[in-house]
């Protein structure tokens, strides 16, 4: 028998499209959050020397080491120009995802509201569910070819039993960058409403086009509502090494922080050392990233002219609209990787309005030579 706090939560459908796709090196990797580009210089390197340090080989400190915790304060100091105590107002976790957890066991109770975007990570949207809170979406819409977040719709979903905004920028999956005026909408609720802002910030800074960087806890009156989740799995490329960190005020980082300790005890240990040393590579690295990444997202938009693809303003991926042309998510999703051999994911359970019109192309693991016959594969699929 299944428990209620299970009920209604479905697979990701991402290894169902990765085992049906198996090891064919003709198929377009395109259903996961995976990439080829090497981790920043030195954490190769700091990571075997971790794997002989005996020190990183312990379950103390519970909340992360010292120096780690320093490095993630003065890396949001640059982002924010706030202060954060790293003994204090920094929690080390095992992956942002570990920390979304912790936070929001932290902040609601059962039958509590939060706040996210249509479509979103399916991982944020049902870790609400799973701490026994109720996700409520606010759509965003395509305007002039971007999407931008609904205000109108935004506001009429926070009600009194609303806990906190549960926002990643740039979005995912549609690759959504929230502008000015839709971060300020966002801190005058907050601030009003007196909730919290959960930030996940795992991609925050893989923008495209010269496009703002904006962090909410910059925002007047936001330093003390905003909690930053981050972590060195996207923009460092350190998936497997599997560090995130929650950082924002005193008082909400002390329950966080035991959230964690009863959740998985300590941060994984042999992968502090090297994200350490990632927090302190320079700009240029996350740059040539960053640049590599929007030439393969420009191949697929400019190979797929015509058709009802939305450029991604940030992030690793974006969506294609496939209910134009005449299929479902999954009837799409098994089709491209049948005959296209392109394996991408579904969005059915990544929203709620709309998001079964909807297939995800991930493209920060595939080359842009690879990516050169996209179109072709994609006509032959599904029209």
């Amino acid at each position: 028998m299944t428990v209620k706090r299970l009920c209604g939560i479905p697979g990701f459908s991402i290894d169902r499209v990765a085992s049906a796709a198996g090891n064919d090196p003709e198929i377009l990797r395109l259903e996961n959050l995976d990439t080829d580009i090497a981790p920043p210089h030195g954490v190769i390197e700091a990571s075997k020397y971790a794997i002989t340090n005996d020190d990183a080989n312990s379950y103390l400190p519970f909340t992360g080491n010292l120096t780690l915790c320093s490095a993630v304060a003065s890396h949001l100091y640059k982002q924010t120009n706030i202060v954060y105590d790293p003994l204090k107002e920094v929690v080390i976790t095992c992956g942002g995802t570990e920390g979304m957890f912790d936070t929001l066991l932290a902040i609601t109770d059962p039958e509590d509201e939060v706040i996210l975007t249509d479509p979103t990570y399916a991982g944020m949207i049902n870790r609400v569910r799973l701490a026994g809170a109720i996700p409520k979406l606010v759509p965003f819409q395509l305007v002039d070819g971007q999407w931008r977040l609904d205000l109108d719709i935004l506001q009429a979903r926070v009600t009194d039993r609303t806990r906190a905004l549960f926002i990643m920028n740039p979005s995912m999956p549609s690759g959504a960058l929230l502008n000015m005026q839709e971060w300020q909408q966002i801190a005058k609720i907050c601030i009003e409403r007196d909730i919290w802002l959960i930030y996940n910030a795992a991609m925050e800074r893989i923008i495209y086009d010269n496009r703002l960087y904006i962090h909410p806890a910059s925002l007047p009156g936001m330093a003390k509502r905003t909690i930053t989740v981050g972590s060195v799995s996207k923009e460092y490329r350190m998936i497997g090494w599997r560090v995130g960190w929650v950082a924002g005020p005193e008082e909400i980082i002390k329950d966080i922080s035991l959230v964690h300790i009863y959740n998985v005890v300590t941060p994984t240990g042999l992968s502090q050392t090297a994200a350490c040393c990632a927090l302190q590579s320079p700009d240029s690295d996350l740059l040539a990233a960053v640049n590599e990444w929007a030439r393969r997202r420009d191949e697929i938009v400019e190979q797929l002219a015509g058709l009802p693809v939305i450029s991604a303003a940030g992030g690793w991926s974006m969506l294609l609209n496939v209910k134009e042309l005449g299929y479902s998510s999954f009837e799409a999703s098994d089709l491209l990787l049948k005959h296209g051999k392109i394996a991408a994911t579904p969005m059915r359970d990544w929203g709620e309005k709309n998001s079964d019109q909807f297939i995800r192309l991930v493209f920060s693991n595939e080359s842009v030579k690879r990516l050169s016959d996209i179109r072709n594969r994609v006509l032959r699929s599904l029209t």
